[in-house]
C-alpha cells in the first residue's frame, strides 16, 4: 500500500513512539487493525504517523539507542468485557507480556493500560469504602474482569 511521506497531525501534541529494528509501520499497522476509526496517515524513512480512534500517534524508526518502558504506557478506556477481552488478547499475542493492574506490554515493548470505564467510576465513588473495595481489587488484578471488580466494589468477595 501507498501512502503519503508527510501529514501534519491534526493536534498540538501528540505521542510519538520509539522504535528498534524499523518496526514502526509494522507496529502502527498491527494497532491500527484492534481500533476502530484508525488509519496509517503517512510513512517515511524514520517516521510514521498513524490516528488511533482520533488519537495522532507517530513511531519513530529510531534504532536501538533507547527502549519502551512501562514509565510511558498508553491508557484504553474500555466500555465492557468484550472490550477489555479483545485488547488484552491482541496484547499480549506473539509475545506480548501480563504485567498487573490493567497493564500489558504488546510485542513491540508498547506499554498499554487496557481499563474498564466501571472500574474508574467504582474508585472515584463518594461511598469511601466502596472506592477502596474497588481500588484493592485492582491491585490485586493482573487483568481486568468486571464482574469481579463489581463484586469487590459491593463488598460480595
Amino acid at each position: 500500500m501507498s501512502y503519503p511521506k508527510f501529514a501534519l497531525p491534526s493536534h498540538k501534541i501528540h505521542t510519538c513512539l520509539w522504535f528498534d529494528n524499523n518496526n514502526g509501520l509494522e507496529a502502527a499497522t498491527f494497532y491500527t487493525s484492534l481500533f476502530k476509526n484508525s488509519r496509517i496517515t503517512s510513512v517515511a524513512e524514520t517516521l510514521v504517523t498513524f490516528t488511533l480512534d482520533g488519537q495522532d500517534i507517530s513511531a519513530l524508526n529510531g534504532g536501538p539507542h533507547y527502549k519502551q518502558t512501562p514509565a510511558a504506557s498508553l491508557f484504553i478506556i474500555c466500555e465492557d468485557q468484550d472490550e477489555i477481552d479483545h485488547f488484552w488478547n491482541a496484547f499480549t499475542a506473539d509475545g506480548g507480556k501480563e504485567i498487573q493492574c490493567g497493564w500489558v506490554t504488546d510485542k513491540f515493548g508498547v506499554s498499554w493500560q487496557v481499563v474498564p470505564r466501571v472500574l474508574m467510576e467504582m474508585m472515584g465513588d463518594p461511598d469511601e469504602e466502596k472506592a477502596k473495595r474497588a481500588h484493592d481489587a485492582m491491585l490485586n488484578s493482573v487483568k481486568f474482569d468486571i464482574a469481579e471488580l463489581k463484586e469487590a466494589f459491593e463488598g460480595k468477595e
